[in-house]
């Protein structure tokens, strides 16, 4: 999944797409690199930033994305586009658009609209585990045990997802690598990706260029800046594949459908050695 945000704030590449032409430029770049699909965002969701009801109102969001979704759509129509958004008119005028799958950082939470609407779609949802929001992370204590946290609010946001008739073919599970979590507990999260498994849900996982990578990088005490985690996040893209992820959001797609070739031959050749 290629990252593709129409922001002027986000953490990686804030401001960098922000112009029409080069947001389709860059997402047709993706897809000739192998993104099999692209997922287009038009909020960041950044640690500090305030969202839900502070945030960027339904009409500039879509102002920023609509055209986009559009073009490329003009451009490659075969291509799979995910809408990054927890706002059910975004969604809903997304979809119609040819937007096949809603990647909701809130799974379904922060807008009480969102489960009837995507229901009523019947398109695509990715529920992502977050612990509170970006405005209240700098302040939440830590998990006492993170896997086990997420594996259970993960199953809950599922079963709410499927009582409101969201088919659980259409449902996958995004553990929110650092959302709300404190930097030395997305490795345990990673470690434990095959424990969330056992949920019955396709994994997604975003580790590329965050926080937690930089922070691992450091040097002279300062964190590595998002330009140069590449190597790191490859590492935890390979990681995450290795320990069960099906999907990984990347904004790096070359060098990740690489890393991911090499990580689904050794998972080929565990199968093999099995049988």
């Amino acid at each position: 999944m290629g990252i593709l945000n129409v922001t002027p704030d986000s953490f990686s590449d804030g401001g960098k797409f922000m112009a029409r032409d080069h947001a389709v430029a860059h997402a047709l770049k993706m897809l000739d690199d192998g993104a099999d699909l692209l997922d287009i965002g038009g909020e960041s969701t950044r640690p500090g930033t305030p969202v839900a009801e502070t945030g960027i109102p339904a009409e500039e969001e879509l102002r920023r994305i609509m055209p986009v979704v559009e073009d490329v759509l003009r451009e490659r129509p075969q291509a799979i586009l995910s809408v990054d958004t927890y706002k059910a008119e975004v969604a809903r005028a997304t979809v119609n658009a040819g937007c096949e799958i809603v990647n909701d950082v809130s799974a379904l939470r922060w807008d009480d609209k969102m489960a009837a609407t995507a229901a009523e779609l019947a398109c695509g949802v990715v529920l992502m585990h977050t612990r509170g929001r970006p405005q209240e992370w700098r302040n939440l204590s830590p998990s006492d045990d993170i896997v086990a946290e997420v594996k259970k609010d993960l199953g809950d946001y599922a079963n709410t997802a499927l009582a409101h008739g969201i088919a659980k073919d259409r449902i996958m599970l995004d553990v929110g690598i650092g959302f709300g979590k404190k930097f030395d507990q997305n490795y345990p999260l990673l470690a434990g990706l095959d424990q969330l498994q056992e949920l019955g849900f396709p994994l997604l996982v975003g580790t590329s260029r965050k926080s937690f990578i930089g922070r691992t990088l450091a040097r002279d005490g300062k964190d590595a800046p998002s330009d140069q985690r590449l190597y790191g996040s490859l590492a935890a893209t390979t990681a995450s594949v290795l320990k069960g992820a099906h999907v990984v959001r990347v904004h790096d797609v070359k060098a990740a459908v690489d890393a991911v070739r090499i990580a689904d031959e050794i998972l080929r050749a565990a199968a093999n050695q099995r049988e």
